[in-house]
């Protein structure tokens, strides 16, 4: 028989309000029922809501019971921001477009806020700019980690020459597609068998079974294991240059083969941040233009669970890139000599002026003092591989790339594919997918970028793309899916 499989949308259906019961009942039916029917299952769900208070006693169902009858949350009242917000430092704030500075002037002003800064590639976004950096005390802000949870950088270097890639496009095109798998909410036929184990232990993890709401995702991400989203993710081969001959990664200075990789933990994050912003949202009432920034207590149930959730999410999307990077080593034969990788939308538990601070850094990379980080351009401009300088001003951050300078629906009505096809060929690109929302003319120049964060990390070497794989489904036709996320 097979076992029982309960939505959220069929609980609402039958009654059930939106909110934590939701998932609680789920949980319970899926661990306890699961050899019932579906109509089995929702008829006692129906007769617990109905009198919830004759379940109390319920050995199983009391936790339902228990959720129902819960007087309503106290906090009500909208919460007021302060006058003045903390002080933050802007980098590179000629290249920051108005919204993303206002953005930032009202994240500030949060009561729970201590510190801030904003990085050089800033634009807007949701709640907390792309490109900003907030310390909190004792507060996680969801939406100031953002969407794609744990969306990161990672990069392998492998002892090949770098003109094989011109001699051998093919192969190595042929490779990458191969084992590759691209686009929102695309997922595995089966899960399979890879080299390094430890890339899959993390399905295992007890958060599954300990959080609710996470039970019902366990499957998803097993389907998505080494996969990537759309928009700006990207999978590509290309030239690494070795600049600094002291550098952590005891490489000597030359060019190498290198494998880059951006992207995050999938639906299953994209589900953990919308779930928790919606809580977040009741729970803290804020005035309008701040309403996206609603924070958890980390004192409180839910603000705990959202933080077991998001790191679960972060080692995901590591998990995600690991995989990928083995597959393709061993279709190519090869084991890389040196691995750099950080991740960029997060939230750290660290120490600000004697104590603890929750520091979310939403498209900014963690650049403490010689921490390795990868900041990519475009598909077309290099990126850089770089070890931070631990500077406090910018809350031992840097920028997570060269970021946009036109939305996605500007860069659709603005860049011509006549222009994106000579672009790649003056700069000798092949690539694979990818759309005009994603062309270079769509980001500002790295090399600015990188000018005005010159204080923050010190440039190890670069990497130059050369064969580049992106979803290339038109952003128009995922713009509404909340259960993925197109790349920020």
């Amino acid at each position: 028989m097979s076992k029982l499989k309960l939505t959220g949308k069929q609980i609402r259906a039958i009654g059930y309000e939106e909110g934590p019961v939701v998932s609680v009942a789920m949980h319970t039916m899926c661990t306890h029922f699961k050899h019932h029917t579906e109509e089995e299952a929702l008829q006692i769900l129906k007769e617990v809501l109905a009198a919830p208070e004759n379940y109390i006693t319920d050995e199983v169902l009391h936790k339902i019971a228990e959720k129902l009858i819960e007087p309503a949350e106290e906090i009500t009242t909208e919460i007021p921001l302060n006058v003045t917000g903390v002080a933050y430092n802007v980098f590179g704030a000629k290249h920051i477009e108005e919204g993303a500075l206002l953005q930032m002037q009202t994240a500030a002003k949060l009561p729970v806020a201590v510190a801030g800064a904003l990085m050089p590639d800033a634009h807007q976004g949701y709640g907390l700019p792309i490109g900003g950096v907030l310390a909190t005390n004792n507060a996680i802000i969801p939406y100031a980690v953002g969407v794609d949870i744990g969306c990161r950088m990672c990069l392998s270097i492998f002892a090949i020459e770098p003109d094989e890639l011109k001699k051998r496009e093919a192969w190595f095109q042929r490779e990458l597609v191969a084992n590759t798998l691209f686009g929102a909410g695309r997922e595995f036929s089966k899960l399979e068998v890879f080299s390094e184990p430890s890339s899959v232990e993390v399905l295992d993890r007890k958060e599954f079974n300990e959080i609710s709401f996470l039970s019902n995702l366990q499957s998803k991400a097993m389907k998505q294991l080494g996969s990537s989203g759309s928009g700006n993710h990207f999978v590509e081969f290309g030239k690494v240059e070795i600049t600094d001959a002291d550098n952590a990664m005891n490489l000597p200075v030359g060019d190498y083969v290198g494998l880059l990789t951006h992207s995050g933990s999938r639906g299953l994050g994209a589900n953990i941040a919308n779930h928790y912003t919606q809580i977040a949202m009741q729970k803290t009432v804020l005035p309008k233009e701040a309403k996206h920034l609603a924070w958890l207590g980390l004192d409180t149930q839910e603000g705990m669970e959202y933080w077991l959730a998001m790191n679960l999410a972060g080692d995901y999307a590591s998990a995600c890139h690991h995989t990928i990077h083995a597959k393709i080593a061993k279709a190519i034969g090869e084991k890389p000599i040196a691995r750099v990788e950080n991740h960029h939308n997060f939230a750290w538990k660290e120490m600000w002026e004697g104590k603890e601070v929750i520091v979310h850094r939403k498209g900014a990379t963690p650049a403490g003092k010689d921490v390795l980080g990868i900041i990519p351009g475009s598909m077309t401009a290099p990126g850089f591989i770089v070890k931070g300088k631990g500077e406090t001003a910018a809350l031992n951050s840097a920028s997570h790339g060269a970021g946009r300078k036109m939305s996605r629906s500007k860069a659709l009505a603005n860049i011509t594919h006549e222009a994106l096809k000579k672009e790649l060929k003056d700069h000798g690109v092949k690539l694979i997918g990818g759309g005009l929302d994603e062309a270079p003319f769509a980001y500002k120049d790295i090399n600015e970028v990188m000018q005005s964060q010159t204080a923050l990390v010190d440039v190890l070497g670069k990497f130059y793309p050369a064969i580049v794989q992106m979803d290339g489904t038109d952003p128009r036709k995922f713009r509404k899916r909340r259960d993925e996320v197109t790349g920020e």
